[in-house]
């Protein structure tokens, strides 16, 4: 089956991993749209623009940027844009930058891909790791995004399910293969505070990430990045911790 691709990120329309993804995205169908933020939305999650309004502006023919989140964007897309044929793939990203471990909770590439599985749209969030203060190694994503989703949209995926992609900080050619992993956990993370005080005198303030990882657990996203491999991760909406809501059933049943 031919897809309906809609693209979005949280990097904005005018990110090169978007730009990127529209690329690869054409390489699979040939009705490819994009909607995107107009302006940089990363750490937003699953946020709703709720108390002001969303302005849209075409951009070219199948492209739009608005004035919201990466959720605002695929609702809308979903919802007006592309309403009388909705999409049948989503695809967000690709983040500049990693989105693993702890990331799920903040990011709004992540949150793209759960708007759209929670609409009953196969979704896949991709993301490009790479280290501070050097360059975006964007064609290890270019070099083995295709396969990697072709791959994937071979496979069922359960009601509820998405998919989290983290492309290696390594050259294309250095890649190490393709892992299935489960979530990971940082040895440390900790957000960060800075305190500034503007040209006016009045104090401002600057959020920050601090991770450290030293030796992840077999079979995560951690791990595989370490080891140079592309993490395919299958991420679900339901967040219940099932043994524990069967414990609870226990204790709370108890007279």
């Amino acid at each position: 089956m031919a897809h309906r691709i809609l693209i979005t990120n949280d990097d904005g329309i005018h990110a090169p991993g978007i730009a990127l993804l529209e690329k690869i995205a054409c390489q699979l169908s040939d009705d490819v749209w994009v909607v995107a933020p107009e302006f940089e939305q990363s750490g937003t999650s699953h946020s709703l623009s709720l108390t002001q309004p969303l302005r849209l502006r075409e951009v070219a023919e199948k492209r739009y940027a608005l004035q919201g989140t990466p959720t605002d964007c695929v609702i809308v897309a979903c919802k007006q844009i592309m309403k009388d044929t909705p999409p049948t793939l989503i695809l967000s990203g690709i983040n500049r930058g990693a989105n693993l471990a702890e990331d799920m909770t903040y990011s709004g590439t992540i949150a793209g891909a759960m708007e759209g599985t929670l609409r009953g749209i196969r979704s896949i969030a991709m993301s490009q790791v790479f280290t501070t203060g050097a360059p975006v190694k964007w064609q290890t994503a270019e070099q083995h995004a295709p396969r990697v989703i072709q791959r994937l949209l071979e496979a069922e995926f359960q009601p509820g399910v998405f998919i989290n992609i983290n492309f290696p900080d390594v050259e294309p050619d250095a890649v190490q293969g393709v892992a299935a992993t489960r979530v990971g956990q940082r040895d440390k993370f900790d957000i960060l505070v800075h305190d500034r005080i503007d040209a006016r005198n009045f104090p401002y303030y600057w959020v920050s990430f601090k991770h450290t990882v030293t030796n992840p657990a077999a079979e995560t996203d951690l791990h595989a990045i370490k080891g140079g491999m592309i993490s395919v991760t299958p991420l679900h909406c339901d967040l219940t911790h099932h043994d524990t809501h069967a414990h609870l059933r226990e204790v709370l049943a108890r007279s």
